[in-house]
């Protein structure tokens, strides 16, 4: 693929304008309940984008990784670092998880190898 085909269609004004127009509703009430979980309130504004810019790169969502990461550097403030600390962050907790999960894999070995006589979760297949 060459660096002037896209995967996903840039973020355009027409593209908002068209969700507003397909559903006005949902689309304000998204807006308005974005406003107020990135508001400061006990986590200060800046805190709250650097925890999306991490959230983003777990959920791998691009749009997201470039309006948190552009709200979290341009308008709170944030250092290149300190996204990138956040970065390192969730590749962690996303890493994290999978080695916690290593359990259930663990636990299915012992059961299909007759070590143990029930699966966590009672799940029988």
């Amino acid at each position: 693929m060459s660096e002037q085909e896209q995967i996903y269609p840039p973020a355009t004004r027409e593209l908002a304008e068209q969700r507003q127009r397909l559903a006005p509703k949902p689309t304000e009430a998204f807006k308005a309940f974005s406003q107020s979980v990135f508001a400061d309130g006990a986590l200060p504004a800046k805190t709250k984008q650097l925890i999306a810019v991490a959230a983003a790169h777990v959920t791998q969502c691009p749009y997201c990784i470039r309006g948190h990461t552009k709200e979290a550097a341009l308008r709170h403030g944030a250092t290149p670092e300190e996204i990138m600390e956040a970065i390192w962050v969730a590749a962690e907790m996303r890493a994290g998880g999978a080695y916690a999960h290593s359990a259930i894999a663990l636990d299915t070995i012992a059961y299909v190898k007759g070590e143990k006589h029930e699966l966590l979760w009672n799940q029988h297949d």
